[in-house]
């Protein structure tokens, strides 16, 4: 298995195994091609998420989508937003602990 559903209202899925551009994925049944390299602990998107929409995880909202993605495409800080820390907070704070 290369990705799991961790609740049945998700619409995202977990990597549990790394990704190579053009792999099959099976997604609810159906083998999706992956257009790109997903990492190990990384999301993918069950279904069709569009501009703005909610992505859920563990049957929880995390985020939202700031880029629509097509299922099977890379859900990350690309095309994700935390609802509920700022992208910009998480590069300061990763910055400053380098220093």
């Amino acid at each position: 298995m290369t990705a799991i559903l961790l609740h049945p209202n998700d619409n995202i899925l977990v990597v549990t195994a790394a990704i190579a551009p053009g792999d099959a994925v099976p997604i609810d049944g159906v083998a999706v091609i992956v257009p790109m390299a997903v990492q190990v602990g990384h999301k993918i998107a069950r279904r069709a998420l569009s501009l703005g929409e909610t992505v859920i995880k563990y049957g929880a909202p995390i985020g939202s989508m700031t880029a629509p993605a097509a299922a099977g495409d890379h859900v990350h800080l690309h095309n994700m937003k935390s609802d509920y820390i700022a992208s910009h907070m998480r590069d300061t704070l990763e910055r400053s602990s380098e220093s």
